[in-house]
């Protein structure tokens, strides 16, 4: 008897004394549901003093994913930073390729069979160094069998390069109460014709007509809100921003927003993101939005990001984003709480789809 009492005042012990954030975001609405935006990891997984900073917001997603009411995990590329790179040369990185992939891959594996995330492939995702080519270990570790929900999910992949089909183009269906049918679908770093047709094609069929759509693709935006119209990479073929928007973008009617990542300087936090709309070819504007926060800490060999990432709050109204910019690595200390949130105008602001 005195053991079992024993066993239960442990138990509720450790109940009580469960470990507490100093900063717990919520929904605004308790009927809204949201998507979480990591930036271009690449700064975190080159160094192995950074990893861990990685997974503490992939692992922060899973244990949110209730109280935020997470149907996703959206990620913007850039991996690795070197996509085949033997020796590393302890300035830009101290880890092999080899490393930085399976370092990714551990991240996000917090969230396998807890949440589908979605990532597109971001230059230095391919080639050795960055996008000299099209060779890409991104399928070798990130195979479409690594993560139970996207079974629920997962309806459409594109071939790669090598004409093999792999998450690099894929296309992911959500079905919301306030929303309706949402389909995401991510591009491939600079995307061939091939995967621009293929992302077309399904946004036209008759089963996604009526979807909302969100474009994921690494490089679309430039800091100042300029579309880039070419970038100076070996890889082709390549179609960049100003292709993207003309090709997919502009005459596809039902695609509501693009989220990229990619560009940044070492500047004030606004040179980590941008924002523009643009009218389509049915005259609604099209917000297309840059988050990349991996020079936020003022650095290219710095920590990674200081562990910024957006909460996107799709409100009851069908047509309302809430956008928050929030550090879980600031949020687990009260030393560093005050600072877990961005409040500036351009990292918390409103997106609304449809808008004529």
């Amino acid at each position: 008897m005195k053991n079992l009492i024993l066993i239960c005042f442990l138990c509720f012990s450790g109940i009580s004394q469960a470990q507490i954030y100093p900063v717990t975001p919520t929904l605004e609405n308790e009927n809204s549901f949201s998507m979480i935006l990591l930036p271009d990891p690449q700064s975190y997984i080159k160094f192995e003093a950074n990893q861990p900073l990685f997974e503490l917001m992939t692992r922060w997603c899973a244990l949110n994913r209730k109280k935020l009411a997470i149907k996703a995990v959206l990620c913007t590329g850039d991996l690795v930073e070197q996509n085949e790179w033997p020796v590393p040369d302890n300035r830009n990185g101290d880890q092999t390729s080899t490393q930085q992939w399976e370092a990714a891959a551990r991240s996000f594996s917090c969230l396998d069979n807890r949440l589908p995330y979605i990532i597109c492939t971001g230059n230095h995702d391919y080639g050795y160094e960055k996008a000299e080519n099209r060779l890409c270990h991104f399928p070798e570790y990130f195979p479409v069998e690594k993560n139970a929900c996207w079974k629920d999910c997962l309806v459409s992949t594109a071939k790669n390069a090598f004409e093999l089909p792999t998450l690099e183009n894929a296309a992911y269906e959500f079905d919301t109460d306030t929303w309706g049918k949402i389909l995401v679908i991510s591009l491939e770093f600079a995307p061939r014709e091939e995967a621009l047709h293929w992302a077309k094609k399904l946004a036209d069929s008759p089963r996604y007509k009526a979807h909302k759509i969100i474009v994921l693709t690494h490089s679309y935006l430039e800091i100042d809100g300029s579309i880039f119209e070419k970038e100076n990479y070996k890889i082709t073929p390549a179609n960049y921003g100003k292709a993207i928007w003309d090709k997919l973008i502009y005459p596809t009617p039902n695609i509501d927003l693009l989220i990229c990542g990619h560009a940044c300087e070492i500047t004030d936090l606004e040179g980590t993101v941008s924002y523009r709309e643009d009218r389509n070819s049915k005259g609604e504007y099209v917000p297309q939005m840059m988050f990349n926060a991996q020079t936020a800490d003022k650095q290219w060999f710095g920590n990674g990001g200081d562990g910024w990432l957006r909460i996107l709050e799709f409100m009851p109204d069908g047509k309302t984003i809430k956008v928050k910019t929030f550090s879980p690595l600031f949020a687990v200390s009260p030393t560093t709480a005050e600072f877990a949130w961005r409040t500036a105008a351009y990292d918390q602001f409103d997106i609304v789809i449809n808008k004529k």
